[in-house]
């Protein structure tokens, strides 16, 4: 089950908690104190190079004719493009990180997307439902996209057994899975009941989708004349591009090994320190390089962002030093990994829970993808209790060790199995 009581799981006392969150408000203020003229610098070069990227990937396209190379080079740029619109500017920009620049044009309140999904129902569906109740099962509703199973908090049903098909769909339509996701999540905080397709946000779904399909399946094919067949599918290609990279982004932050869930149990009179808590204990990041850390519009630094999601992205990248230092102090995890890696263990995660729960060998409490801190008094975990000193101290002890202490006596528990099971078999046959 997911986990109840954050601060047993964390082996956490409310002390404990109330000194981390104000560690991380401390860095909070830090970086507001410190935002200035070289954050501006990057996010209006970023816009500028996403708009050169752009304007040449078209122009490539219109001009391509019959050249491969040509035509080749167009939907590689415009689908770059499309990704560092999509990933380091829309998602920032609508989170509020460059907002304190007062400049309308990069600005929450009105920067629309280049993506099928309105920045008013993404900004109220990500900003508010995600970021406050981050894997609070039945009130995150972004675990899964209500379309996967991806804890076993959530009931089988034999509609999982095509899960793995599902996820290949969503990869590839992303945006608009999104879209849809986050129309049903405005209705549903509007009143609007779920069958009517005549209401406001409805309108403004439709409206914003046909823009973008009278963009890119229309108007600039037509411009393309004879050639238009091409520009077409070269479109099409560059936004399911956008669309794959931005999914294995996403999935690979909050869906990996080490991503925890949580109950509804845990928001109950949640302290500040509880919040970022939970932040930091149910998100993952990507280890990479800068280039890496620019195309998934810093995502890959998916801890920082959900503990600090309105701070210019720019700044996730040295707030990351600080927070392994603060996780070190208190022996907290700080879930990282490469991008195939990260995949890996969702993507395990996603074929492993279209099958019943009893075809699974794990426990509710001790799965990779689901965990609660039942793990750690379940009889098979004996010994790994936890002797606390207080944090800063440099006597700390707490759930990165209990964790990888669980590990290794898992690993002990089945290969004494093992050992039984091969003298069973071999005396069968003396």
């Amino acid at each position: 089950m997911a986990i109840t009581d954050i601060k047993v799981y964390a082996h956490l006392t409310d002390t404990d908690v109330d000194l981390l969150g104000a560690e991380f408000d401390a860095l909070r203020r830090e970086i507001e104190e410190d935002r200035g003229a070289r954050d501006a610098r990057y996010i209006r070069r970023a816009i500028a190079a996403q708009r050169a990227l752009e304007i040449s990937g078209r122009a490539l396209l219109l001009v391509a004719g019959r050249r491969r190379a040509l035509r080749y080079a167009g939907i590689a740029t415009l689908s770059l493009a499309k990704i560092v619109e999509n990933m380091e500017l829309g998602h920032n920009i609508s989170h509020g990180q460059w907002d304190w620049m007062n400049d309308p044009e990069i600005h929450s309140a009105t920067w629309e997307w280049d993506m099928t999904a309105t920045s008013a129902h993404w900004k109220h569906a990500h900003n508010y439902s995600h970021h406050v109740h981050t894997n609070i099962v039945g009130m995150d509703d972004d675990v899964g996209f209500g379309i996967l199973r991806l804890t076993r908090d959530e009931p089988w049903t034999p509609k999982h057994l095509f899960q793995p098909a599902a996820n290949v769909l969503l990869a590839a339509s992303f945006e608009w899975g999104i879209a849809l996701h986050d129309l049903k999540l405005t209705k549903r905080h509007l009143g609007v009941p779920r069958f009517e397709i005549a209401s406001g946000p409805h309108r403004e779904f439709a409206r914003k989708a046909g823009r973008q399909l009278l963009k890119d399946y229309v108007l600039f094919p037509a411009l393309s004349g004879r050639a238009w067949r091409k520009t077409l599918s070269a479109n099409t290609i560059a936004n399911v591009v956008r669309n794959v990279w931005a999914y294995l982004v996403i999935f690979c932050g909050h869906f990996p090994d080490g991503a925890e869930k949580f109950t509804a149990r845990d928001l109950a009179g949640e302290t500040r320190g509880e919040w970022y808590l939970r932040q930091l204990l149910g998100s993952a990041n990507i280890s990479g390089g800068p280039v890496l850390h620019f195309l998934t519009g810093n995502l890959s630094h998916q801890i920082e962002h959900h503990l600090f999601p309105d701070l210019p992205s720019n700044r996730y990248a040295e707030i990351a030093v600080r927070v392994r230092e603060i996780c070190d102090r208190y022996d907290l995890p700080y879930t990282t990994g490469s991008l195939g890696r990260q995949y890996f263990s969702a993507f395990r995660t996603i074929h492993k829970l279209a099958l019943p729960d009893h075809w699974l060998r794990r426990t509710v409490h001790d799965a990779p993808e689901t965990s609660s801190e039942r793990r750690f008094a379940d009889s098979r975990w004996s010994g790994t209790e936890i002797t606390t000193a207080p944090a800063g101290s440099g006597g700390y002890v707490g759930l990165r060790t209990a964790l990888r202490t669980a590990r290794k006596r898992r690993v002990t528990v089945v290969d004494e199995r093992l050992v039984r099971t091969a003298g069973s078999d071999a005396s069968a046959f003396r």
